[in-house]
């Protein structure tokens, strides 16, 4: 469970979403993957994160974790085995609830990369 910022105490929703992106920063990112049990944030895991926001912030688009993972030259289910799913990552990465529907599909989203498109 994602403890509280005391400096910004209302800074995460109830399911430990960050309210506001622009909060975010790399500190932030830091103790959100320890306290999720991710650990030190590795370069891969700040590309998918630099990947994640900005896909968000300049878009509001959600990417399907097979291609994200393809598009950054990363073994397949990098998400998952990075972070533990796109939940976890999307709030590493300091993102907005992206609501129920969207969590449904992060939360059952494919892993497997086999799948030729």
């Amino acid at each position: 469970m994602i403890q509280r910022d005391e400096k910004r105490p209302n800074a995460l929703d109830s399911k430990g979403f960050l309210t506001d992106p622009a909060l975010w920063d790399a500190h932030l990112a830091q103790r959100t993957a320890r306290s999720l049990g991710i650990g030190e944030l590795a370069v891969a895991h700040w590309r998918i994160i630099e990947r994640l926001r900005t896909n968000w912030l300049e878009a509001g688009d959600l990417p399907l974790q097979r291609h994200l993972c393809r598009e950054l030259d990363l073994t397949a289910g990098c998400i998952d085995k990075l972070f533990g799913g796109l939940i976890e990552a999307w709030k590493v990465a300091g993102l907005p609830d992206p609501g129920e529907e969207a969590r449904v599909y992060m939360e059952n989203m494919e892993t497997d990369d086999t799948t030729t498109e």
